[in-house]
């Protein structure tokens, strides 16, 4: 009887799961079919052939904005994740006065809406000339990413016993010395919790991505958006190029999702 009623628990869990995964189950089916078999009767059959012409039109259709998608989410993910190490760093470590409140601070931009600050920040992107590139977009998310980063990267050093920082700086390591011989080894699961979150966020991001880029330097998720026809719309093509789009993010977590559920722990538990 326990036995039976621990597997019962299973059951609202395996609903669950499959409830989401319906979606992904549609996308692939749809991805997988031909053109004159897409349609909403038919949306839940499975297709009558492997058409694989699906992935290769999505693919070439997609490829330059997924090679702007690349240098994006690494670029940005890599900036933002040693800003964010380096400000945990300072205001987990080197107390001074107002540390607190600019920690606060810092932390106030996490809750700000973008939508808050999309026309001041178009008019400075073009004040700088980065307006409609890559680069400015990097700047941008590199910018957003500071509060999250800092915050997660604070709360891992915090964990860090003070009495190692000492013992450095009476070695004769100084600011930078400690940071690179001490903290950065320490950090490698705050960096793989940080590295994952950001570049899935930036990976997904939209409305940065239209609002400050050219069709030059659409990201992924930006020409997916366009790649249906003015008047016919390839439903199995874009369903290709969605799945496409989504599985850089998606083999991340399923490579990489146990070393991020560790990264969390080591900050929580350390």
């Amino acid at each position: 009887m326990r036995h039976l009623i621990r597997s019962l628990r299973y059951v609202p869990l395996v609903l669950v799961a499959i409830f989401y995964l319906m979606p992904i189950y549609v996308l692939l089916a749809t991805s997988f079919k031909s053109f004159q078999e897409v349609n909403l009767a038919t949306m839940w059959d499975l297709p009558s052939g492997i058409y694989t012409d699906n992935f290769v039109a999505a693919f070439d259709k997609l490829a330059p904005n997924l090679q702007n998608s690349l240098k994006l989410a690494i670029m940005a993910t890599i900036l933002s994740s040693a800003l964010g190490s380096l400000n945990g760093y300072v205001l987990s470590k080197w107390t001074f006065r107002g540390a607190n409140l600019l920690f606060t601070l810092v932390l106030f931009g996490m809750f700000i809406p973008y939508q808050s600050i999309l026309i001041p920040l178009v008019r400075f992107m073009q004040s700088i000339k980065l307006y409609g590139s890559v680069g400015g977009l990097v700047l941008v998310h590199v910018i957003y990413g500071i509060p999250i980063t800092t915050l997660i990267f604070r709360n891992y050093f915090a964990t860090v016993p003070n009495e190692v920082v000492e013992a450095s700086h009476i070695d004769g390591a100084g600011f930078f010395g400690i940071y690179r011989h001490i903290m950065l080894p320490l950090a490698a699961p705050a960096f793989v919790v940080v590295m994952i979150w950001q570049f899935t966020s930036i990976w997904n991001e939209f409305l940065f991505a239209v609002t400050l880029t050219g069709p030059r330097s659409w990201p992924i998720t930006v020409a997916l958006q366009n790649l249906a026809g003015s008047q016919i719309v390839e439903w199995n093509v874009q369903m290709a190029g969605a799945f496409l789009a989504a599985l850089p993010t998606l083999l991340v977590y399923i490579f990489l999702g146990r070393f991020f559920l560790r990264g969390l722990m080591a900050g929580a538990l350390k």
